[in-house]
């Protein structure tokens, strides 16, 4: 029997297992870790410091290679890819969004959008247009000229959102993309990261220990001694 491709989550975790050196033993960070993320569902993960988040997160985002397990992107088992596939699918499939923006200083908020446009080998023509599309639906049309150090700090979140969704990604990481703002400007970056993921049908996940999050997110769950159970309940 064939399984329709459209039941294939862009996101699978597969009895993913990770632990790291603590003194003399190890602290198991993920334990046999399973999960599936639809699309355009937004997935909020918490836990404490420590408690392997961000693991979790590198290992979504094929930039760290399980030691057992495995993480599936868009069907595709990856364990044993080369590291040029993993970069090829990763390019492909996956927009990170990340706590501080990282935007290179000397680009404009358009640049910032073209240049990862340009990275996988679209015409100049449409990386433009691509990247102005994307800065007028961030409300940021006005703002496209501006450098980073021109910008607030919500601006910049937005830029770094942009620049995730210009690949048009199947997968969208963000890791603690509301961190670094107010409560106001956290509302309001965490409600437009999860419209424009669900616009386009994204599946996203999201790791984080603010609040803002949860009130955008269709599920959430808890990261504690390697595993994940469920958060509570979220925004109705």
């Amino acid at each position: 029997m064939t399984t329709s491709t459209a039941t294939i989550a862009p996101l699978a975790l597969r009895d993913l297992t990770v632990s790291a050196p603590d003194g003399r033993e190890r602290r198991v960070l993920l334990d046999e870790v399973d999960l599936d993320v639809a699309a355009g569902e937004v997935l909020v993960v918490t836990g404490p410091s420590g408690s392997g988040k961000s693991t979790l997160l590198a290992m979504a985002g094929l930039l760290r290679q399980p030691p057992a397990g495995d993480v599936l992107v868009a069907g595709f088992p990856t364990a044993s890819l080369s590291r040029r596939r993993l970069t090829a699918l990763r390019r492909d499939h996956i927009g990170i969004v990340y706590q501080s923006a990282n935007l290179l200083s000397p680009l404009t908020a358009r640049e910032q959008l073209e240049l990862a446009g340009h990275i996988r080998r679209r015409p100049r023509r449409e990386v433009r247009a691509h990247a102005d599309q994307l800065l007028e639906e961030l409300g940021l049309a006005d703002r496209a000229d501006q450098l980073p150090s021109q910008l607030s700090g919500g601006e910049r979140q937005r830029v770094g959102i942009g620049r995730a969704l210009m690949g048009s990604p199947t997968v969208l990481l963000a890791d603690e993309p509301t961190a670094s703002l107010d409560p106001a400007l956290a509302t309001e970056v965490a409600g437009l990261l999860a419209a424009e993921a669900r616009a386009r049908g994204v599946a996203t996940v999201i790791v984080t220990h603010d609040d803002a999050p949860l009130r955008h997110a269709d599920r959430h769950l808890h990261l504690a001694a390697g595993r994940l159970v469920d958060g509570g309940p979220v925004a109705s």
